[in-house]
């Protein structure tokens, strides 16, 4: 019981982090290699969370992980929401390019957090002051634009160049506080709550930690939400009709770009949230997210593209197999004797996380040699798109 128990709960964190995966890839078709990253910032944002409320008190340290979540969320939706609009959208329909510009994305964003202080954020903020704010106030009044392309690319050289003279001045007329790195390539430790530390007891044999439990609820209350939010809401609704076919959406008056916006926006919290719930096992750091990338795209791929019932599935099933591996439990399964000695010997050896991890990606080489489409494949129009 234990032991299933610490397979599904694997599978649970395994769930989560793929569960934006399977949007943004299965829905999208877009390979985000920054998928990771994004669950990085969501994984940071929390640690400031729990800063503040350490400022606050014992009462705000309780109950932080209830305001980190939404925090987790809407930054990584804006960080994704700004990747899709300056990078992604350019890139629909070309999955090389966005495995490669996301790959690019992923390092700028770790060497971000591993180098922010005050002056490059004021510096970002006075760009985007600049290029962001003030051309939507122009755009809003003028028609600069139509003077020529070169007008816009004019402007954003020169807000890049104001803002990286502001960032140099700072950085060297600063105080060494004002222009210490925030986060640094160092790990930093997010304590759980005090009621999320202990686990519950049943008999004197089984524990479940409260902190595996709680990653376990949120993933279904993140589910019941994804699939209520893409099957009962009018945007749900455009966003599978683009999905299925944009051109006829586009020729019914469905904004195709908001939707690929908000779709992308949408993954990219859900990697946040997934941030967020991580940080209860164990520290967080810059390479946070390439921890999990490959695992989630395994179960989005084993599961089937775009089916987020068959990355329920998968995840519990790789979640299950991969304890079930690494802790050795299949050897206490083989019956005695001479017989089963080599088989004894053969799971002992992949007895441990890293081998039973090779395993799994044997295991799931071999089962996408028989069903190539994954566990649950696309079927009718969502096959040839």
């Amino acid at each position: 019981m234990s032991g299933l128990f610490d397979g599904i709960s694997i599978g649970a964190v395994l769930l989560i982090v793929a569960l934006g995966l399977a949007i943004v890839f299965g829905l999208m078709g877009v390979i985000n290699l920054a998928h990771g990253e994004l669950m990085m910032l969501g994984a940071y944002t929390t640690y400031v969370v729990q800063n503040g409320a350490k400022a606050l008190g014992d009462w705000a340290l309780e109950s932080y992980i209830f305001a980190a979540l939404p925090l987790a969320f809407l930054v990584a939706a804006l960080v994704g929401l700004l990747m899709e609009r300056s990078v992604i959208r350019y890139l629909y329909g070309r999955p090389l390019e966005t495995l490669l510009a996301t790959w690019g994305v992923s390092l700028i964003l770790r060497q971000f957090v591993r180098s922010v202080n005050w002056p490059m954020a004021i510096a970002l903020a006075v760009f985007g002051l600049l290029f962001g704010v003030v051309s939507q106030i122009l755009d809003r009044y003028t028609d600069w634009r139509r003077l020529g392309s070169w007008v816009s690319s004019l402007w954003l050289l020169l807000s890049a160049t104001i803002a990286a003279l502001v960032g140099f001045l700072l950085q060297n007329n600063g105080t060494a506080k004002f222009t210490r790195a925030w986060f640094s390539a160092r790990n930093v430790d997010v304590t759980p709550p005090s009621w999320l530390r202990s686990g519950l007891s049943v008999g004197n044999v089984l524990q479940f930690p409260y902190a595996r439990l709680f990653i376990i609820v949120l993933t279904v209350l993140c589910l019941i939400a994804v699939y209520w939010f893409l099957n009962r809401t009018a945007w749900g609704l455009r966003i599978r009709s683009v999905t299925q076919n944009r051109s006829m959406s586009a020729c019914l008056g469905i904004p195709t770009e908001r939707v690929d916006a908000l779709t992308f926006a949408l993954g990219s919290g859900l990697a946040g949230i997934a941030g967020c719930a991580v940080t209860l096992l164990g520290s967080v750091g810059p390479n946070l997210g390439g921890n999990y990338i490959v695992d989630a795209f395994m179960v989005v791929v084993v599961g089937g593209v775009g089916k987020l019932v068959g990355s329920i599935v998968a995840a519990l099933v790789i979640g299950v197999a991969t304890y079930l591996i690494g802790s050795g439990s299949l050897v206490l399964l083989i019956p005695p004797g001479d017989l089963f000695k080599p088989l004894v010997d053969f799971f002992t050896f992949f007895a441990t996380t890293s081998m039973a991890k090779v395993m799994v990606f044997a295991l799931i080489i071999a089962f996408l040699q028989v069903r190539p489409a994954g566990m649950f494949p696309q079927k009718g129009r969502s096959v040839e798109v």
